[in-house]
């Protein structure tokens, strides 16, 4: 078996990565189909308010970074919980890891197969991209780190597409109320739910915790992170009701896509093949890290971790997570049924991960202070 540093050390990383991480892991799929679960204007509020407990998670998770523990990476988990504890947390991981790649993975190839290619089979898409996803992957976590700036620099500023619909003649501030709501319902329950898991993603970040060296100003790089991903749901949000207004906006399944369909320039006609398109940087950064997150856990559950990585085992580890996305695509994202069913899952784990993750890691931390 020919051997592979996909973890190895050989670069450290200043805070400017972390931002840029924090920013794009809270911007995935959940980020295209927002608007569907907030609907009424009054979720305004709400998205800042998550935000700002979004904050009290990102302080939590930066303590862990501050901590002796953090640049040991596995060794320091150990040291914290203990070996048996840390594959048992490591096994459940595992699942947690692959119903996020599942839904951000299949929720993207749907997208692209609605506006670009309605023809072609969603299990050849799913595969081109789980190849590239695997490229990248395995030329070891440095490179996929730094993959992000790429990520970002070609996704943040299609942002500013929605900036037209803004100032149209058909937008009005009446489509922002009401901003305080007559009643709360259920209904409401569950938006805040989805506003909070669709700003998870960072509570993963701290297995990534040996390759950055910022670490007494990592609060404030995560921060600056989490405060811009609530400015652009903000953005996105006040947008489509502008555009469809809190009536209709619930009656679109990919309002922000259907929204940049509308726009039209000189050059460009269809500027939301190129949305799409370009999209596909950020989610191969965002797979890529899941992918090696996944391997990761794998080998830590199968008292694998201190042999040196594999060619055959990242082969095989990326075979099996190409065919669980290929069978549950087929067996539940196709239909719609099921497919609600995944999306309710992956909302409440999202939601669960970066509430107990930052929480654990942080009462630890404090038992082994008092001890």
């Amino acid at each position: 078996m020919t051997e592979l540093s996909l973890f190895e050390k050989t670069s450290s990383y200043d805070g400017v990565y972390m931002t840029l991480m924090v920013n794009r892991i809270q911007m995935l799929y959940f980020a295209i189909i927002m608007p569907v679960f907030l609907i009424y204007p009054y979720m305004i509020w709400m998205i800042i308010i998550v935000g700002g407990l979004s904050q009290v998670s990102i302080f939590m998770l930066s303590k862990w970074f501050t901590s002796k523990y953090a640049s040991k990476g596995y060794e320091g988990f150990v040291d914290l919980f203990g070996e048996r504890m840390v594959r048992l947390l490591s096994f459940i991981g595992i699942g947690f890891i692959l119903l996020k790649v599942t839904v951000i993975t299949l929720g993207y190839v749907e997208v692209v197969q609605h506006f670009i290619f309605p023809a072609v089979n969603t299990n050849w898409m799913i595969l081109f991209i789980l190849l590239i996803c695997w490229y990248v992957a395995s030329l070891g976590m440095n490179s996929t780190i730094r993959f992000i700036v790429i990520a970002f620099l070609f996704t943040a500023p299609m942002l500013l597409l929605l900036l037209k619909f803004l100032f149209q003649p058909f937008a009005t501030i009446h489509d922002l109320f009401p901003l305080i709501p007559y009643e709360w319902t259920m209904k409401s329950w569950k938006s805040v739910l989805f506003i909070w898991s669709a700003l998870s993603g960072p509570e993963y970040l701290v297995l990534l915790a040996p390759w950055f060296n910022t670490r007494e100003k990592i609060l404030k790089y995560m921060t600056i992170g989490n405060t811009f991903t609530v400015f652009e749901y903000l953005f996105i949000f006040i947008a489509s009701l502008f555009f469809f207004g809190s009536h209709y906006l619930g009656e679109n399944k990919l309002p922000v896509v259907e929204m940049i369909r509308y726009l039209n320039f000189p050059v460009f006609e269809r500027i939301d093949i190129i949305f799409i398109s370009v999209y596909l940087f950020h989610f191969v950064f965002a797979i890529s890290i899941f992918l090696l997150l996944f391997y990761g856990a794998i080998r830590i559950t199968l008292k694998k971790s201190k042999g040196q990585t594999t060619r055959l085992g990242f082969a095989l580890c990326s075979s099996t997570l190409i065919l669980c996305l290929m069978i549950l695509n087929e067996t539940l994202w196709k239909k719609a049924t099921n497919q609600n069913i995944l999306l309710e899952l992956a909302i409440w784990a999202g939601a669960l991960t970066y509430l107990f993750v930052p929480l654990l890691l942080f009462l630890s931390l404090k038992r082994k202070v008092r001890d």
